[in-house]
């Protein structure tokens, strides 16, 4: 810049051509032609790209993603979060949370169905929605970026869909590994992009849905697969941008290139899976950092959050330690020897997180969180109750039971696990046990249980 244009202009200067439109300026972008590099078509030379590829992989992603949203809406409402604002994560979700509903007691291995699924499935599909990504990528970088405002729009939507799952899918992955990397934020993060992503998902399903379908018919499904690399021949683009004008030769065929996939998605599998099998098949579990090695005894299982991490000393657990139970106007404190004395009860029941994990059925022993709360008054049919805890640092320091929770006779307040007293780090002297209920809100060094109260 000299400046140049800033300097006046005469009198008989010849006027200044009128600036020109948005669209003409688009289509003058266009007739310029893509710079160097991915935003021209012959820069992508793969002969495995086209409609066909990416279809077959567009399915598997089609059937995947319904069952892991699904999941994940399952597990959210397992979190009851329409009971208190202690446990709900995600304030603010007004029609998203529509769907909510009470989560049942029955069958008590359902939370630990519904995340495992979620989880190993979201893991497992990490290579199909890679391949995915590289089927398309000529699409992410097509000329001129923007052609008219309907495209616009079909990009923005592109932006979303990619964008959305590969945080989505990201943030899930980066939980289950780092323990702690959002502290308060995962959930909010999570739900958030889970919806943007599937808004996107389902435009894009609406759009593409016809030209999957004939793709996948164009070239015979189980013929296709057997093709050699030889006889990979580039297919008719059809107009969707994917077919290389100038490919490479081939060399690996179509089938190679989807059976690498499947062989990457079934060792995700294989390493993943076995945190929620449990038994010989956790030490599998190599993708479950807090899946493995859980010791050995009657307290010998996982533990997801240790005494010291929830700055729970031995002041906290010790001689001193009361259970405050409130509930109708009426106030009982008890001693732990004093909470042993009362009538006992077992439940087999297992713990499931939402990183995935869950251990098998292990045999709890305690009081009913019904009849603790007859000992203030309140019958058979308690209302839900608030428990609070000892623990002094990170979430979940407080959860809602509902009523539906708190009545159920498995429901109980443990103080012992397969026979022996509760270790420090699975909630000594006394923790909650719910079925179907995620592990976080089952809380250990539980201080108070306020039955009919509100966070």
């Amino acid at each position: 810049m000299d400046g140049s244009e800033d300097r006046p202009r005469g009198p008989d200067a010849a006027p200044r051509p009128p600036p020109r439109p948005f669209p003409a300026r688009l289509r003058g972008l266009a007739r310029s032609g893509p710079p160097h590099g991915p935003s021209r078509p012959e820069f992508w030379r793969s002969p495995l790209r086209g409609p066909w590829l990416t279809s077959v992989l567009g399915a598997v992603l089609l059937v995947g993603i319904i069952v892991l949203f699904t999941t994940g809406l399952l597990s959210y409402a397992a979190y009851n979060p329409g009971l208190a604002a202690v446990n709900d994560r995600t304030p603010g979700k007004g029609i998203l949370g529509g769907y909510l509903f009470d989560w049942p007691t029955d069958p008590p291995w359902l939370y630990r169905l519904t995340q495992g699924l979620h989880v190993t499935l979201g893991v497992a599909l990490v290579p199909v929605l890679l391949a995915k990504l590289w089927s398309v990528v000529p699409k992410l970088f097509a000329w001129p970026p923007v052609r008219s405002s309907a495209h616009a729009i079909e990009r923005l939507s592109l932006l979303l869909l990619v964008g959305g799952g590969l945080f989505v899918f990201t943030t899930g992955i980066l939980n289950i590994q780092l323990e702690y990397l959002f502290p308060g934020s995962f959930y909010p993060l999570h739900f958030y992009g889970a919806w943007v992503f599937i808004a996107a998902f389902a435009a894009h399903v609406v759009l593409r849905f016809a030209t999957m379908v004939r793709s996948l018919r164009s070239r015979g499904a189980p013929a296709e697969p057997r093709t050699p690399a030889a006889g990979a021949a580039t297919e008719p683009d059809g107009g969707t941008g994917l077919v290389a004008p100038a490919p490479d030769p081939a060399t690996v065929s179509r089938r190679g290139a989807l059976g690498t996939v499947l062989l990457s998605s079934l060792a995700l599998l294989a390493v993943t899976a076995g945190q929620s099998l449990g038994g010989p098949w956790r030490e599998t579990a190599l993708l479950a950092p807090r899946g493995r090695n859980p010791g050995t005894g009657p307290n010998g299982f996982q533990i997801n959050k240790t005494a010291a991490a929830a700055g729970v000393g031995a002041a906290d657990i010790g001689a001193r330690w009361r259970l405050t139970v409130r509930g109708g106007g009426r106030e009982v404190v008890l001693t732990r020897s004093e909470v042993a004395a009362l009538p006992q009860a077992t439940a087999a029941l297992p713990i499931a997180c939402v990183e995935g994990w869950s251990t098998g059925d292990q045999e709890w022993s305690g009081v009913r969180l019904r009849d603790l709360a007859a000992l203030v008054g309140l019958g058979e049919r308690p209302p839900g109750v608030f428990v609070e805890s000892a623990q002094r640092s990170g979430a979940f320091r407080a959860a809602a039971l509902s009523a539906a929770q708190t009545g159920d006779p498995r429901s109980l307040l443990a103080l012992k696990v397969n026979g022996a007293d509760l270790s420090a780090d699975h909630g000594s002297p006394a923790r909650v046990i719910v079925p179907a209920n995620p592990g976080v809100h089952n809380t250990k060094w539980v201080t108070v249980l306020d039955f009919g109260g509100a966070a």
